[in-house]
């Protein structure tokens, strides 16, 4: 451990030192130099101290998010220096063996001032998009809208509305002001149903206590449904007992009762319109690489196969290597998990790019394949990094569509 943290701190110190000479070209002024390499140091420090003390509350995330920032920054300007170092590198080499030795480093000084410049210029435009992130990306929630269309809905259900939100984290949320104008932005939709797929906490039970009263006023008249996602069980957190940690998630769910919702735990729910009944079906957390409880075959026994059905499953490898091939047909799965990374570029029908896609190959919004469809919705909360750039917290707005009625596909 000694030694890794020794490797942690030599990498960080290279990193920090070969950033810096951008600073040193650009100035004159030593004390700004001096005050880069202080800053930068200062901020890894403060993290290290927070994870010393396995402090994680909110000053630790925003701690992680400014050394996010700073490590971003430098290793945007390390790229540029790094390919000039390797153009002077042979010249270098030239000017000592071809024209004997010669101390001297400098090759085109204008040159070198201005890739420093220019590095420095843009490694601003990452390191300000994380820092800005943070300050107003996390709550800049966004309704996202869809329209799909079914032949096997029920025609009771033609125009049924469905709020779908995922990964609340509330041991994140730091604003009770910018939290409740995202939970009335969900309550102005109108939903008929209200379903949240997972992830409602960190670790900690308790993490949903000073926001209790504001969940519980989402309002929906065929009610409120969650599942159960990863960090919901408390496997991230060292627990004083297995104990501890099995009481952890019987409060997790009575809270999330007393808030309104009916936690599905491989079980199905019928909803009703007049004589018409679409099957609810909600399954523990089964992912790819992460805790697998979903049972789906105990989650449909009580189904019947002619029935239009709605998953929901927190993490949407398990519509891929499950749902997908299975014998029933779902029609509708309903996920989260991914955050979409909190970090990427989409502009409608132009562009939609995140890391997440590398990890996942259904990372964000709507997927049909065998006529099947899943939206994987892009959190509502955020983890870690405690903002979110280009990917903002989604409320999804699905309206259901009888195909026979609706012009839509």
């Amino acid at each position: 451990m000694i030694f890794r943290w020794f490797i942690f701190f030599l990498v960080i110190i290279s990193f920090n030192w070969y950033s810096s000479l951008a600073v040193k070209t650009i100035t004159k002024n030593p004390w700004i130099y001096y005050a880069y390499l202080l800053v930068n140091l200062l901020i890894i420090l403060n993290f290290t101290v927070q994870i010393s003390l396995k402090n994680f509350s909110t000053y630790f995330f925003y701690s992680l998010g400014l050394v996010l920032v700073s490590i971003a920054f430098q290793i945007s300007v390390i790229v540029f220096l790094f390919m000039e170092d390797f153009i002077r590198f042979p010249v270098w080499v030239y000017r000592i063996f071809g024209n004997g030795i010669d101390n001297s480093l400098s090759y085109i000084p204008s040159r070198r001032l201005f890739i420093s410049q220019l590095s420095i210029l843009l490694a601003s435009i990452p390191a300000s998009a994380l820092f800005l992130g943070m300050l107003k990306g996390k709550y800049n929630y966004k309704v996202i809208k869809h329209q799909l269309s079914f032949k096997r809905l029920p025609k009771d259900f033609n125009g049924f509305k469905i709020v779908h939100i995922s990964d609340f984290h509330c041991g994140s949320f730091d604003n009770k002001e910018k939290l409740s104008h995202g939970i009335d932005l969900i309550n102005k939709q109108k939903p008929d149903i209200i379903l949240f797929t997972g992830d409602m906490v960190n670790n900690i039970a308790d993490e949903i206590l000073p926001w209790k009263e504001l969940i519980s006023s989402l309002n929906a008249p065929h009610g409120k449904y969650a599942v159960l996602g990863n960090h919901d069980y408390g496997d991230y957190k060292a627990w004083d007992s297995d104990d501890d940690k099995v009481n952890n998630l019987k409060k997790l769910i009575d809270l999330q009762k007393e808030m309104g919702f009916l936690v599905l735990k491989n079980t199905v729910e019928k909803i009703k319109i007049n004589q018409s009944t679409i099957d609810l079906i909600g399954v523990e957390n089964w992912g790819s690489g992460f805790k697998q409880k979903g049972d789906l075959d105990k989650a449909l026994l009580n189904t019947n196969s002619n029935d239009f059905k709605i998953l929901m499953s927190h993490d949407p490898t398990h519509w891929k290597e499950k749902v997908l091939t299975h014998n029933q047909h779902i029609d509708l799965t309903l996920s989260g998990h991914t955050h979409g990374m909190q970090f990427g570029i989409e502009i409608p029908g132009i562009i939609k790019w995140s890391p997440a896609k590398y990890r996942y190959k259904h990372w964000a919004g709507i997927y049909q394949e065998l006529g099947k469809i899943i939206n994987v919705n892009r959190g509502f909360g955020f983890l870690a990094y405690p903002g979110r750039v280009g990917i903002y917290p989604e409320i999804t707005l699905i309206t259901l569509q009888n195909k026979e009625s609706s012009k839509f596909v």
